[in-house]
């Protein structure tokens, strides 16, 4: 399997959720082994895709420097990893990424406009070889070990909608837009009435978000899955582990994760070479694992 690019570059304009402002987008090719390549136009500033980039985990993904920063990548970056893009230049005119529709779709639409182009290079991905956990009381992150990509979520809120459920998901690029890409992002009334006061989340309404109060859910037409909630915090996941900028061959797993503890994570996987294998595609004994891209 070689890694992959865009064949034409791509744009579109969406509100960012919390300045609620228009944000360009523009995705570009880029050269084999140039990574994923965040860029602010509006600063002239480049932001290589890493840990080390991270500056911020409380209500999102954040990435960026003193100069400048880049919020609420990870619906964005859920997509790239189930395209199994590897090369690509990420330019925004502002410091968030455009919510879209608080799912990943928009996104895969955008590739799927984009086309994937494969390079003159062998992908190379993250082979987990022994297990890594961080945990903050009962609430866990961890990955190991395993012959696929496997996620699997479990939450639990105090509300009549959302209760105990969980996800089990088998990695696919055809199984993530059936059954993860079109996983809203939630928020309660109450929060987002706060965080408003507080000139953030200015951009969200119901056409980007399942909005809850204490009781149901505020959206005319429902949920998408029984269980959207949970598949969320997938999407969320594969966006988090992406920030290492390659696909992870293991098994993820978590009750009550958090953009936070999924930092946390991949900081600890990548500090000791023992946790890990930047290993070929085609050197794994499981063929399963390119075919998931096909």
């Amino acid at each position: 399997m070689q890694q992959r690019t865009l064949k034409k570059p791509v744009e579109v304009v969406g509100i960012g959720l919390h300045k609620g402002e228009p944000i360009k987008l523009r995705l570009e090719p880029l050269p084999a082994d140039a990574g994923i390549l965040f860029y602010r136009e509006d600063l002239a500033m480049s932001i290589p895709l890493s840990p080390d980039s991270v500056i911020d985990t409380r209500m999102a993904t954040v990435i960026g420097n003193e100069k400048g920063f880049i919020s609420t990548i990870e619906h964005f970056l859920s997509a790239v990893y189930a395209y199994g893009i590897d090369n690509m230049r990420v330019i925004v005119n502002g410091n968030e990424m455009p919510i879209m529709d608080g799912s990943s779709i928009s996104f895969c639409l955008l590739l799927d406009e984009a086309g994937i182009q494969e390079q003159d290079a062998v992908k190379k991905i993250l082979c987990i070889k022994q297990t890594v956990e961080v945990c903050d009381g009962e609430k866990f992150v961890r990955l190991s070990p395993h012959d696929s990509a496997q996620f699997d979520f479990r939450i639990k809120f105090d509300h009549p909608v959302i209760g105990d459920q969980s996800e089990s998901f088998a990695f696919s690029t055809k199984n993530f837009i059936e059954e993860i890409a079109r996983a809203r992002t939630f928020g309660f009334a109450k929060d987002i009435q706060y965080l408003q006061s507080q000139n953030l989340a200015l951009g969200a309404t119901l056409q980007n978000a399942i909005g809850l109060d204490d009781y149901k859910v505020l959206n005319p037409e429902g949920l998408r899955f029984e269980n959207e909630f949970a598949r969320h915090k997938i999407l969320d996941a594969m966006g988090d582990m992406m920030v290492t900028g390659y696909n992870i061959l293991g098994k993820y797993e978590s009750f009550a994760g958090s953009h936070a503890l999924n930092y946390q994570l991949t900081t600890k996987l990548l500090s000791d070479s023992k946790n890990y294998d930047f290993v070929a595609v085609e050197e794994l004994q499981s063929r399963v694992f390119a075919k998931s891209f096909a």
